[in-house]
């Protein structure tokens, strides 16, 4: 059944309520408009910051305590009658001032408040939708001029509804205040702007034939009250390292998992509204928040691959930025463009593109199965390796030029103008470290055969989210080029698979390499990855230290400042789950540090 095409499937069968068409609808155009509503006075208690605040900060599940609903007193002899509060917590503090009245109003049989959704401070005009004009519905009249057809045509039809019918009922706090509704635009987009803030928004459209003119179908939607921008993301200070003398030029980096919206669901992150984790509320806030740093290079993971090229490269390029973009090699996860991946950018007028290459970590588990290991990849053993070790993650490799080049001079006497940056994104399961182990060092090897073929000299950063620890093998790999025999991550056991690892002295690399922020705080943050389900530090920054020097890093904020607008991340203030790391980096030469 699941296999059927729906043009092979039984209409006979199809329930009275199916919206299937029958027949092609006829040669139509649509006609907009756009309306802005009252003014709202969404709390009745006067010491709530939601009244005259529209701040994404104030409206989240967070600040309104997790209710989710408004509530309505309807006692009739308090004074309070038909007040509505924007969550109990304000409720009960207005109760505390409430006073009896004397009222000809029938008393209700409880003075129960009510609750109302959080989002519904009026009816849903969506269900006052007309499905075409021989849609009848009681109490609808005849005299009826739809919005703006696209040649100002009239139409009128016994049973065709009036304008003023379709926007009545918009709930109590609308009572008599329809008139107020003002139209704004006829186009089929609109922008909300500051004078949005703080109203609904309501949307007319129509479809009409061509040939006639006649209304065959009109709709009605409306927003919920229109919030103000966010705040602008809190200034991260930067730690500065104690200096040394010399040195040639300083650029500022940053890694930054901005997570996809292919992984943002409310399963995921059951604390986060539903709109905060949309990915045009959280793209807005994400690109200010690198923008404003003032980044030179920016590694970015968990980019979905359709974002990259309708939002991400775009912004960044307005703001001055060149990219590359390297997609995870596994299929779209449903629509084209829905699978994540690694991008990089780097500022026009400091660097010039001299290389550009992508890893894939899929390919070299091919190479080492079949070429290495001489197995045949359909055999069982090998079939099983390749299972294990496919994990569809890539790595992003770009060698970079100064614009301005430095000099040669008394203190730097063969200066450096070039760098080379890596951006990737290891396997996230935290029941395979070995995988995440072999994954680093095949990485490790391809830069090393890739910065030796280039002189030694070479700088080298390798950023991104490496879904480990500072306790794990791939952390004493990177920072000691070498694993402890006894480490747990090289000792998983067959329960885990077959091993993917090579002899435990083959595990090594020739990379002096040093973790910024270890380096410039004293030890790593204690955490990069901050959700309900888990808080620790998977992000890194590392670097070749005979040849780089970390002038500064930005602190990661403390949990005080994470959770003020949310209980984890992502939250109104931070729209993404990790946290970005920032650092000035200098580059040196002759083995300074």
């Amino acid at each position: 059944m699941y296999g059927k095409k729906l043009d092979d499937r039984d209409t006979s069968s199809n329930h009275n309520h199916s919206k299937i068409c029958r027949e092609p609808p006829p040669n139509h155009e649509f006609s907009y408009r756009w309306f802005r509503g009252p003014s709202v006075e969404p709390c009745a208690y006067e010491g709530c910051p939601r009244r005259t605040s529209f701040s994404p900060h104030e409206w989240s599940k967070h600040a309104l305590g997790g209710s989710g609903c408004s509530l309505q007193c309807i006692s009739t002899q308090s004074s309070l009658y038909k007040s509505t509060f924007c969550n109990a917590s304000c409720f009960v503090k207005a109760w505390k001032t409430q006073y009896t009245v004397q009222s000809d109003i029938p008393q209700a049989r409880s003075s129960t408040p009510t609750r109302r959704r959080a989002s519904s401070y009026a009816d849903d005009d969506d269900a006052r939708s007309v499905g075409s004009t021989n849609s009848a519905r009681s109490g609808m009249s005849s005299n009826y001029n739809p919005p703006g057809t696209p040649r100002e045509i009239s139409v009128d039809g016994p049973n065709t509804p009036r304008l003023s019918d379709l926007s009545q009922g918009y709930g109590n706090e609308y009572s008599g205040q329809s008139q107020e509704w003002v139209e704004i635009s006829r186009a089929e987009l609109y922008l909300p702007n500051a004078d949005d803030v703080g109203r609904k928004l309501k949307l007319e459209a129509a479809a009409y034939s061509v040939e006639s003119g006649e209304l065959l179908m009109h709709r009605v939607v409306k927003t919920d009250i229109v919030l103000s921008r966010t705040p602008d993301p809190e200034k991260r200070n930067l730690v500065t390292a104690k200096s040394a003398a010399g040195g040639g030029a300083r650029f500022r980096i940053v890694t930054y998992n901005i997570l996809a919206e292919i992984y943002a669901t409310q399963q995921q992150y059951p604390y986060a509204d539903l709109w905060s984790l949309s990915w045009d509320f959280r793209f807005q806030n994400i690109i200010r928040e690198i923008v404003d740093v003032g980044p030179d290079i920016v590694c970015l993971q968990e980019v979905q691959a359709d974002h990259y090229e309708s939002h991400l490269y775009n912004a960044m390029h307005e703001a001055g930025f060149e990219g590359v973009y390297k997609q995870k090699t596994r299929q779209s996860m449903g629509m084209t463009g829905k699978v994540d991946g690694c991008a990089l950018f780097w500022r026009r007028t400091k660097f010039h593109l001299i290389e550009s290459y992508s890893i894939e970590f899929n390919e070299l588990a091919q190479r080492q199965v079949t070429t290495v290991m001489g197995l045949n990849p359909r055999s069982e053993e090998g079939a099983s390796l390749l299972n294990k070790l496919s994990k569809d993650n890539v790595a992003q490799l770009v060698v970079l030029e100064l614009a301005q080049q430095s000099m040669a001079s008394r203190t730097n006497r063969d200066p450096i103008n070039q760098v080379c940056i890596a951006n990737t994104h290891l396997y996230s399961n935290k029941d395979c470290p070995d995988v995440k182990l072999w994954q680093t060092l095949h990485l490790l090897q391809e830069l090393e055969t890739f910065v030796m073929a280039r002189g030694t000299n070479l700088p080298l950063m390798i950023c991104g989210d490496f879904n480990s620890t500072p306790e794990s093998a791939v952390y004493d790999l990177l920072s000691r080029q070498a694993v402890h025999p006894g480490h747990p991550d090289v000792n998983t056991g067959e329960e885990n698979g077959p091993n993917v690892l090579p002899d435990i002295m083959s595990i090594t690399h020739s990379h002096m390499l040093g973790s910024v922020y270890s380096s410039v705080l004293g030890e790593e943050p204690k955490f990069t990855n901050y959700t309900q389900q888990f808080k620790g530090v998977l992000d890194y920054m590392w670097y070749s230290t005979q040849n780089l020097r970390a002038l500064s890093a930005a602190p990661i904020p403390d949990e005080g400042v994470l959770t003020r607008h949310g209980d984890a991340l992502p939250s109104t203030q931070y729209s993404s789950d990790h946290i970005m790391q920032i650092s000035d980096m200098q580059i040196v030469g002759g083995g300074a540090r």
